[in-house]
């Protein structure tokens, strides 16, 4: 069966799942397949939870019921058809990606352009070879505006995700060693990154950045942009108070968000930016700003008893915990504590660049420091006010012994260390 005619049974679906646990009435339910499990299996609960159809790729799970559709591969048909329905909308849509920021970029995008249009954003994380096909495949004939989020770990993934989501609009949030396993270097990431710029040239398409950004600049050279920020030749953007929560100021008027970390101006900035170049009005990008809480352990400003909390606990990577901790050094404040996690996906530059960030809080004492797992368990240290924990069980044991009190805390770590657990200690 060819992607058209999937299309149309598509069309009269209320929409695509992957999941029998999240089936709904007259979905379309895509068999994919993983290292544990293959979706084909669970085809027929699919359709007893009332699945329009199923997309199976395993001949010996097709029935000819009229529901079960037989194809060479279901992840492949999966793209092809939100390709093709992508096409077949036909609306303008801004994929966005870079080593941080990208989901916060996203969410404040969508804040600001929901203010005006009727949007379809990315949920979530769902960045990925699947996520990017759900995500426009639950655009419809209503919607205005795409805002597609796409991460990567390797080469030619940025590559292949615009070919899929076929942007009119690209922003990248900024180059950093983040998922070096797979990009090899700094380098590869930008290699990597850049290859959304790439497609948007080829198709003569348009670019956001960030002219604050040098390297952002330079690989940009030769295509269409819009650029923003202190230095932004076509929206100028200034930062009024970072030691909190971001204010910002455009044409004179002052956005106050609910952002912490002079490193979110970037991203503050983008949506700013983008909301003006869509012909959003004033008061409307301020408030959608304004109205953006964040959430998920993203750059959270949480107050528990005497303590406040700045929760960045979603993920962490070199150039990320970098900017957290410079920024958290700036905090007035007289007691400080900083709990680290260790920085997964670094490949062969993990022990160097754990040990950089013990070395650069070996240089200044400004709070105390409690690092966790198994990586920063074995950078050398010779300071007191540093302490090494290779597990959350012996770091828990030390928070039970003696709980901070009147202290502004930072805490900070991949996501497979979960150091949002630290909240039911404090």
């Amino acid at each position: 069966m060819n992607i058209e005619v999937i299309h149309q049974l598509f069309l009269k679906s209320s929409g695509g799942s992957t999941d029998t646990r999240n089936i709904y009435q007259n979905c379309l339910f895509f068999s994919l397949k993983g290292d544990n499990f293959n979706g084909n299996m669970f085809a027929e609960e699919a359709i007893d939870k009332g699945a329009l159809a199923v997309i199976i790729d395993e001949e010996e799970f097709h029935k000819n019921d009229g529901k079960t559709i037989l194809v060479e591969n279901v992840l492949v048909c999966l793209q092809q058809l939100a390709r093709f329905h992508r096409e077949f909308l036909d609306l303008p849509i801004i994929s966005l990606t870079g080593s941080n920021g990208k989901t916060t970029s996203k969410e404040l995008i969508n804040a600001v352009l929901s203010q005006k249009f009727k949007t379809v954003a990315t949920r979530g994380n769902l960045n990925n070879h699947i996520g990017v096909p759900l995500t426009l495949l639950k655009m419809d004939k209503h919607t205005e505006m795409g805002i597609v989020e796409m991460g990567a770990n390797h080469l030619g993934e940025i590559k292949m995700l615009s070919e899929i989501a076929e942007p009119n609009y690209g922003y990248i949030t900024n180059f950093g060693k983040a998922h070096l396993e797979g990009f090899g270097s700094l380098e590869g990431v930008v290699q990597g990154k850049t290859e959304l710029y790439q497609f948007l040239k080829k198709h003569d398409r348009k670019i956001f950045v960030n002219a604050d950004d040098p390297i952002q600049m330079d690989n940009s050279e030769g295509i269409d942009r819009i650029t923003f920020g202190s230095t932004g030749e076509d929206f100028d953007i200034q930062l009024v108070d970072g030691t909190d929560l971001l204010a910002i100021k455009f044409k004179s008027t002052v956005i106050q968000s609910n952002l912490v970390g002079a490193y979110n101006f970037a991203n503050l900035s983008a949506a700013i930016a983008i909301g003006a170049y869509f012909k959003v009005s004033l008061e409307k990008i301020k408030a959608g700003i304004e109205s953006y809480v964040p959430s998920n352990n993203r750059s959270q400003l949480i107050k528990k008893d005497t303590n406040t909390i700045l929760m960045d606990a979603y993920n962490a990577n070199p150039t990320s915990m970098m900017a957290a901790l410079e920024n958290f050094k700036k905090v007035k404040c007289d007691n400080k504590i900083m709990f680290l996690g260790d920085m997964f996906e670094l490949g062969q530059e993990s022990e160097a660049e754990h040990q950089n960030i013990v070395d650069f809080l070996s240089e200044d004492e400004f709070g105390k420091v409690f690092l966790v797992g198994s990586h920063f368990f074995k950078a050398k240290n010779k300071t007191s006010y540093i302490k090494q924990f290779e597990d959350f069980d012996e770091l828990k044991t030390n928070i039970k012994n003696k709980p901070p009190t009147n202290t502004r805390i930072l805490i900070k770590g991949s996501r497979g260390m979960a150091l949002e657990r630290i909240l039911d200690l404090l």
